[in-house]
């Protein structure tokens, strides 16, 4: 499996229903040189939301995604155990990381499809399946941000809508959004 990375950036925080929007992988290429093309990736909702890309240790699930052509738009609730024990207390350790800005990378991890070798080094994956989106300490994909932590207002969550299709939680498939002019 392959990884990408971005940043995040904390604008609210809503500690209920633990909300976070924002692009987990843009178009600009990595540290690594490395571009994973929006158009091209796959998924099926809802999809993983791991710590540090550690498949031992989720933290809640992407819940709606759309390729635009920024990157690859996600909506992620993280998890709210109420029974005591080890798993409360891993997601409550992420989500007060996240809060609190001392983790504000975001990774991909994906199955490359198709790619060509760029030159001057590093790949352009232009199909990938998605498999899971991670909270991570060090990004390589720094244009990439989190943009938002908030309030849901109800279990029918949706990202904008203006000009692009918006894949949404329990829609059943593979589904892609349209590329969005900027």
């Amino acid at each position: 499996m392959e990884k990408a990375y971005s940043t995040l950036s904390i604008k609210s925080v809503d500690n209920e229903k633990r909300i976070i929007k924002g692009i987990a992988s843009s178009i600009s290429p990595d540290r690594a040189n490395d571009i994973v093309e929006p158009g091209g990736m796959v998924f099926d909702l809802p999809f993983p939301f791991l710590w540090q890309h550690d498949h031992s240790k989720p933290i809640g699930n992407v819940i709606a995604a759309n390729r635009t052509s920024k990157g690859l738009e996600i909506e992620v609730r993280i998890a709210k155990i109420k029974e005591a024990g080890s798993l409360k207390d891993q997601v409550d350790h992420a989500w007060n990381a996240i809060k609190e800005g001392l983790v504000r990378g975001l990774s991909i991890g994906f199955r490359a499809l198709d790619y060509d070798v760029r030159q001057g080094g590093g790949i352009h994956y232009t199909a990938t399946e998605i498999f899971e989106v991670s909270a991570v300490t060090i990004p390589c994909n720094a244009p990439a941000t989190i943009t938002d932590i908030k309030r849901a207002s109800n279990s029918s969550i949706k990202l904008s809508s203006r000009g692009h299709t918006t894949v949404k939680l329990n829609t059943g498939g593979v589904q892609l959004s349209p590329i969005k002019a900027d």
